[in-house]
C-alpha cells in the first residue's frame, strides 16, 4: 500500500481548497463565529480543521471512503487485518472491545490491575468479571501483568468464560507475555483482548516490547495520544483472526461511540501513521538512546532509583518499555506525589505519573536535547532540595494479598443497588457500591461489589491524608463510603 497517502488529511486539504460554505454543524462555521479571544489561545486553524465527515470530508454516501482508506492503511502499517479509528479515547474503545466479546451476564477474564475505565465497562456492559490477579512486586509496591499460568488456571475454573482482557504495558512500563497468554486463550478457543493503551508505538521498532498483533492477540486497543503523535482521545482498534467478528466490533462501537466524530482526531491518526511508516524507526531509535542516557544519568543522582530491565531479569515481567522512565524516590524521604508537585511548582516540569513511591516520565519521538536537559536539571534539583521538602504522613501500604478483595456481588448490581453512605470507621465488612481509585494511575483499590476491609481502608485514608486524589469516590475525602444497603 502507498503509505505516503493520508486520505483524511488529503480530504481536509481538498475541503479547504474548494472553499465550501457549510450550513450545518459545527456552529462555529470553520472558525467564522469563534470568539477571537478563544482563537488567540488555541489558534484559528483548530476550528478550520473541525469538519464533519458527512457533507464535509466526504459526501453523504461516503462514496470516497475517506475513513475506510485511512483505516486500511493503518491496519497495513501495524500488521492487523482490520483497524477502526475511535474518537472517544481508549476508555470507550475498551468498553466496546469487551462488549464485542462478552455480553451482559457472560463471564470475561480481566486483569485486576485494570484502569478504572475497565471497571466502568464491567458496570456498563453487565459482564461478570473473573479477576486474574497480577504479579505483585512487594519491594517496589507495583503490580505487574499476570502470567500465562494464571490465565490457564482461571480458564479451567471458568470454562464458560468468553475471553480475556490483558492490560499491557502497565502505567509503569512493565509488559506481559502476550504470546503466552494468547496461546492459553486459544487453547480454550476464546479470544484475547489486549488493552495496549500505552503501546501505540510498539509496532515501529524492534527494540521495543512485543506488539499485540505480532504476539497473536485477537483484538488490540491503543491510545495513540499517549505515546504517539495524535491528539487527545485518539484511539484505534486492531483486529485479526476470526474469534471476534469485525461486524460485531463495528456495531458495538456504533452503539457506544459518538455520531459527531472529530475530524481532528481522524486527521492526526492518519498523519501519525504516515510518519511512523516513513520515519518511525529512526525517530524511535533516537528516543531509545535518549531514554537510556536519561536513565543512566538519573541513576547517578543521590536518592533516585530508575527502574529498568532488572524487572525482567528478576522474572517479574516479560519485558519493559525503555521509553518509560520510572524513578523510585523513597530514598529521598518523600513520596512520588510530593516529588511531582515539587517538580511542577519549582521547575515547571510535569511528570506523567506519580504514586506513593515513584514518578514516571514518558520519553517519545517528540523529545529533543532541550527537553532531555530540562528533565535532568529538574531531577538534579529535586535530589538536592529533597531535604527541605516538608514531610507528610506516610501512606500505609498494605501487603499485596490485602488488595485481593472478596467479590460478593456483581459490579453492575452493586453499583446500581440501593446505597447508604456510612462513616469510614463503620465501612469494613460492607459491600462497596462505588469505585475508589487513587489517582494517578487510576487503578481502583475497591471496585463495586467488593467487600471493604480494614487494611484497604487504612491504606486509602492514609493516602488521602498524604494528598492522594480519589476523584471517583462519592466522598473524595473518604470520610464516608458508599455501600450497598443491607436488607
Amino acid at each position: 500500500m502507498d503509505h505516503s497517502r493520508v486520505p483524511v488529511l488529503e480530504a481536509l486539504q481538498e475541503f479547504r481548497r474548494r472553499g465550501d460554505v457549510v450550513y450545518g454543524p459545527p456552529g462555529h462555521k470553520q472558525g467564522r463565529g469563534v470568539d477571537p479571544r478563544v482563537a488567540e489561545i488555541v489558534g484559528l486553524d483548530v476550528f478550520r480543521s473541525d469538519v464533519l465527515s458527512l457533507n464535509g470530508l466526504d459526501d453523504r454516501r461516503q462514496s470516497h471512503g475517506v475513513l475506510g482508506q485511512a483505516q486500511e492503511l493503518m491496519a497495513d502499517a501495524v500488521g492487523a487485518v482490520h483497524a477502526f479509528f475511535s474518537t472517544c479515547g481508549s476508555s470507550l474503545s475498551v468498553k466496546t472491545a469487551m462488549l464485542a466479546v462478552a455480553g451482559p451476564g457472560e463471564k470475561l477474564l480481566l486483569s485486576r490491575n485494570a484502569h478504572k475505565s475497565v471497571i466502568a465497562a464491567v458496570v456498563v456492559n453487565g459482564v461478570e468479571p473473573i479477576w486474574v490477579h497480577p504479579k505483585f512486586d512487594g519491594e517496589r509496591h507495583l503490580a505487574h501483568p499476570p502470567e500465562p499460568d494464571d490465565v490457564r488456571r482461571r480458564l479451567r475454573e471458568h470454562p464458560d468464560a468468553k475471553g480475556m482482557l490483558l492490560i499491557t504495558p502497565t502505567d509503569w512500563g512493565t509488559c506481559a507475555d502476550i504470546q503466552g497468554v494468547a496461546r492459553v486463550c486459544h487453547e480454550f478457543d476464546v479470544p484475547l483482548i489486549v488493552d495496549e493503551a500505552w503501546g501505540a508505538h510498539l509496532p515501529f521498532h524492534p527494540g521495543l516490547p512485543s506488539w499485540g498483533m505480532d504476539a497473536e492477540a485477537d483484538l488490540v486497543v491503543t491510545s495513540v495520544h499517549k505515546m504517539g503523535g495524535a491528539i487527545e482521545q485518539s484511539s484505534v482498534f486492531h483486529l485479526q483472526y476470526d474469534r471476534v467478528s469485525p461486524e460485531a466490533l463495528k456495531q458495538r462501537e456504533d452503539l457506544l461511540g459518538t455520531t459527531s466524530a472529530s475530524s481532528l482526531v481522524y486527521a492526526t491518526l492518519d498523519g501519525w501513521r504516515r510518519q511512523m511508516v516513513e520515519h518511525g524507526h529512526e525517530l524511535l531509535d533516537a528516543a531509545l538512546r535518549r531514554a537510556e542516557r536519561i536513565r543512566v544519568a538519573a541513576g547517578e543522582l543521590p536518592g533516585l532509583r530508575p527502574m529498568g530491565q532488572e524487572v525482567v531479569e528478576e522474572g517479574l515481567a516479560a519485558s519493559f518499555d525503555p521509553l518509560k522512565l520510572v524513578i523510585d524516590v523513597r530514598e529521598l524521604g518523600i513520596s512520588g506525589m510530593q516529588a511531582a508537585e515539587w517538580l511542577r511548582d519549582r521547575r515547571h516540569v510535569d511528570v506523567g505519573g506519580s504514586d506513593s513511591c515513584r514518578i514516571s516520565a514518558s520519553i517519545t519521538h517528540a523529545d529533543d536535547d532541550e527537553t532531555e536537559k530540562i528533565l535532568l536539571d529538574a531531577l538534579r534539583a529535586l535530589a538536592e532540595a529533597a531535604g527541605s521538602i516538608e514531610r507528610q504522613p506516610p501512606v500505609r501500604l498494605p501487603e499485596p494479598s490485602a488488595l485481593e478483595l472478596e467479590q460478593a456481588m456483581l459490579p453492575r448490581e452493586a453499583f446500581f443497588a440501593e446505597a447508604d453512605h456510612v462513616p469510614a470507621e463503620r465501612a469494613a465488612g460492607r459491600i462497596a457500591a462505588e469505585m475508589i481509585s487513587p489517582y494517578p494511575p487510576g487503578v481502583p483499590a475497591v471496585a463495586p461489589g467488593e467487600v471493604i476491609t480494614e487494611e484497604v481502608l487504612d491504606y486509602l485514608r492514609s493516602g488521602v491524608d498524604h494528598g492522594v486524589l480519589v476523584p471517583d469516590a462519592a466522598d473524595p475525602s473518604l470520610g464516608t463510603l458508599r455501600v450497598v444497603r443491607r436488607p
